[in-house]
């Protein structure tokens, strides 16, 4: 529920709240965090809190240095694990310039300015995710919890009763849950938040991959968000399911078309289709990413969309057909470590430059993709994603459409953020190397 700052204040006296953390993500999307007491929020709410953000990824350089965490008081929630001096709330903030303008190099503030276009032709952006992750026993091993599938019901099973008190707990916090289960893999499982407007679902995956991490540990079990933390098994995605509503309408729907898509939905469509590899980098940004995007494993691999064909980029999803709320257009190769600021920035670009320009969307493929002849692909032009984090820099690098969505500050550090972690990666040796080539070579 949205505060007002009246509100704020008048909680954290009834409720005697003795620490105030102030959230923001670097452009990593990783939690950054300052405490204040609740004697420094009012000058905080009406100033913001000054701190040096040299040593932020992606933030300022040593010389620029100076910025401010301005707090949102419609973000205020009390979190439902306290400290040992007392309840703790936590605040996002936007963060900004000593002049009061936007840092160019808060996430945050890129997703409101891709959102303010949207506004601008009527729309809002909203968002249903997802999100897998896996439990482990610590994080030093891959060593699971329990060797269920899909929806198992396992009795007294730690992973599944961790999963219930963290849903419990993002009640607490004002963040609604459609479903939770199991998922195909052993220890992994899946919390699907109810839709809503892009802002809001980007502060509440922060949130919830927060809650997910700090009640596995409380707890005494690790969770991870790693795309592919286990050789041979699913990995770990976040099925983003979009929709642009203007006013109550959903502008996707359409009853009279066969897929129940309106000429603005397909514009939408095709205009991710077109610039996915372009953008692939910031939905699936780790090394580790590429590794899940594979064929086999229900992740997507070819850029394609349809209906009920799951080894496509894009699905229409076809539980509640014709039921205006429910048509939404649903993609697959996110995966729940990327930041979800920057992520859905380029994705809502993407999509409103096919609605500008007017994409032509190609027809929808519903035959298993991965079973496909190599001829068959090429005939109906089936292009796949980057194999790997290089190429997808590689993309990015290239695209106009990506530096405009994230603008040049975001751009330009993402990018040698990640070819500096591709470096680092291809000069490392892996178990793999050694127990192939040390004993024949």
């Amino acid at each position: 529920m949205d505060r007002t700052r009246i509100d704020v204040f008048k909680v954290i006296k009834e409720k005697n709240i003795k620490t105030i953390q102030l959230w923001f993500t670097d452009i990593l999307g990783m939690l950054k965090c300052i405490s204040i007491t609740p004697q420094e929020l009012k000058a905080s709410i009406e100033q913001g809190k000054g701190f040096d953000g040299s040593s932020i990824t992606g933030f300022a350089e040593a010389e620029e240095s100076d910025i401010i965490a301005k707090p949102d008081t419609s973000t205020f929630q009390i979190l439902p694990w306290g400290q040992q001096n007392g309840p703790v709330a936590r605040m996002f903030c936007d963060i900004l310039n000593p002049d009061g303008s936007a840092y160019p190099g808060d996430p945050r503030c890129v997703l409101k300015r891709n959102l303010k276009r949207a506004e601008e032709k009527g729309f809002v952006y909203c968002i249903g995710p997802e999100i897998e992750y896996f439990y482990f026993k610590n994080a030093q091993t891959s060593e699971i919890l329990d060797k269920g599938t899909y929806f198992d019901l396992i009795p007294n099973d730690l992973g599944n009763n961790l999963r219930n008190k963290t849903v419990r707990a993002l009640e607490e916090v004002g963040i609604s849950v459609e479903a939770s289960h199991h998922e195909v893999a052993p220890s992994q499982h899946e919390i699907d938040p109810s839709y809503s407007d892009a802002l809001t679902m980007a502060d509440n995956i922060i949130t919830i991959r927060y809650c997910i991490k700090e009640i596995a540990q409380t707890n005494g079990v690790y969770a991870s968000f790693m795309p592919k933390p286990l050789f041979g098994k699913n990995g770990s995605g976040m099925h983003l399911h979009q929709s642009l509503f203007k006013g109550e309408k959903n502008a996707f729907f359409a009853s009279e078309d066969k897929f129940y898509l309106s000429e603005l939905a397909k514009y939408f469509i095709a205009g991710q289709l077109t610039h996915i590899r372009e953008f692939c980098s910031i939905i699936a940004q780790w090394v580790n990413s590429y590794k899940r995007l594979v064929p086999g494993y229900e992740a997507p691999v070819y850029i394609s969309w349809g209906q009920k064909n799951r080894t496509a980029l894009i699905r229409i999803p076809h539980y509640r057909q014709g039921n205006e709320k429910a048509t939404r257009v649903e993609l697959r190769c996110p995966d729940p470590a990327c930041n979800p600021y920057l992520a859905f920035s380029v994705m809502l670009a993407a999509g409103l430059e096919g609605i500008d320009k007017e994409y032509k969307l190609p027809p929808p493929v519903e035959p298993n993709i991965y079973k496909m002849q190599m001829e068959e692909r090429k005939n109906r032009n089936l292009h796949s994603l980057p194999v790997n984090l290089f190429e997808a820099i590689g993309e990015t690098e290239k695209s106009k459409l990506v530096k405009e969505a994230l603008g040049e500050h975001i751009f330009s550090r993402f990018i040698l953020n990640k070819k500096m972690e591709w470096d680092e990666y291809r000069m490392q040796i892996s178990s793999y190397e050694l127990e192939r080539y040390l004993p024949a070579l």
